[in-house]
């Protein structure tokens, strides 16, 4: 029994090797993105055309750049490969909008990101091309699984930055190291990914999710510190990446995002409320005008976060028409809220200690519930829901 066993593993073993040699020999685009890479040009493409002498490999190399102006054109075209090109982009510059420009333009059925930064072992494309040979949908080169590691001089800073990117991102995926830039996937799942639009730099995180990933594997890598040029890892990038996790998980968790990005409002509000009521109050107007304006502006206020980040997709509508139906759903919203509560308080609750605060509680959820679906589906609604 165990013979059979270890013969079916060799076999599958066998197999995916000859699967991955046909993918190999079908050919592999290398998408490279680059911002004043000059230096490092020769030095990636010395390692790739070694590799693809030492594997037989069939495969172009795209250098997706963004308007550096360093020589690094001049560079490709010195190291006379006829596999390497160069495509320098002016508009829409960014690193993951660079791969996605690259991954369209591709040729070839397996489509692989790299830094040009030689931080990344290119020598582990094989690896990652029998990966996906074996039935992954998804192939990263991972610093953080069994066998990675990275260069010793790595700062506790930069490890602290790296681990806590990672776990903001593991509610979307459950792989190790999602912030990698070296990867590998077929056209034919990319062609089929959602409308993709990424912030910043990690364009990996974007495909996993946009492209609905289930099975992703892992191969270790040493990433090494880059030897050339400058990290291009700055503060605002990293706040880039802030907005893309917002994005997407509002892509993934839609409903709960949009109805968390409400409540996160709302707070706001009371915060307003209090604010120009305390304000009024110290300039001498009279309670019921303090109550009236923390109201007025808490509204407002309202009205115009929500309409500005929560359902952010529909700032193009008009903004007098929203803001009359959003006065409109707020005010039956407190209609539900009072009525609900007042039902409750009716009950067999408003017999239990603190009945009264229990009924109003409930009605306050009502009523927020009933804002929320009529902000969502009726004043900021989406026309196209892909």
């Amino acid at each position: 029994m165990t013979v059979k066993m270890e013969m079916n593993l060799d076999t599958q073993v066998r197999d995916a090797q000859e699967l991955a040699r046909i993918q190999v020999q079908s050919g592999l685009s290398i998408i490279i993105p680059t911002y004043r890479e000059a230096e490092n040009i020769p030095l990636i493409l010395q390692r790739i055309d070694k590799l693809r002498q030492e594997q037989n490999l069939t495969l172009e190399v795209l250098f997706m750049d963004d308007d550096s102006r360093d020589g690094s054109v001049e560079a490709v075209e010195r190291a006379g490969f006829d596999w390497a090109r160069i495509v320098v982009r002016t508009s829409d510059r960014g690193l993951s909008q660079a791969v996605i420009d690259g991954f369209t333009r591709a040729q070839y059925p397996v489509l692989i990101c790299v830094d040009c930064d030689l931080s990344h072992p290119v020598e582990a494309i094989p690896q990652m091309v029998l990966a996906l040979a074996t039935g992954q949908q998804f192939v990263l080169g991972s610093r953080y699984v069994s066998g990675g590691s990275t260069d010793d001089d790595w700062g506790i800073f930069r490890y602290i930055n790296s681990r806590v990117a990672t776990l903001l991102a593991r509610p979307l995926t459950q792989v190790r190291d999602p912030m990698s830039g070296f990867f590998a996937l077929r056209r034919e799942d990319f062609n089929t990914s959602d409308p993709l639009n990424p912030v910043g730099y990690k364009v990996a995180l974007e495909l996993i999710v946009k492209c609905h990933f289930d099975n992703v594997a892992e191969v270790p890598i040493h990433f090494s510190d880059r030897q050339h040029g400058e990290s291009k890892l700055t503060l605002r990038e990293q706040l880039k990446y802030i907005k893309h996790l917002r994005r997407l998980y509002i892509h993934k968790f839609a409903n709960a995002m949009y109805f968390l990005q409400f409540l996160v409002v709302g707070a706001s509000g009371v915060v307003v409320n209090l604010a120009t009521l305390t304000l009024m109050l110290l300039a001498g107007f009279p309670n019921a005008a303090c109550l009236a304006g923390g109201i007025a502006t808490s509204v407002v206020s309202n009205f115009l976060l929500n309409r500005r980040f929560t359902f952010s997709y529909a700032r193009e509508g008009n903004i007098w028409k929203q803001f009359i139906g959003f006065v409109s759903v707020s005010s039956l919203g407190m209609a539900v809220n009072y009525a609900v509560a007042l039902g409750v308080l009716k009950s067999s609750v408003g017999a239990m200690p603190l009945g009264l605060h229990l009924s109003a509680l409930v009605g306050i959820a009502s009523g927020m519930i009933f804002n929320y679906i009529g902000n969502r589906y009726v004043i900021f609604r989406k026309t196209h829901i892909r």
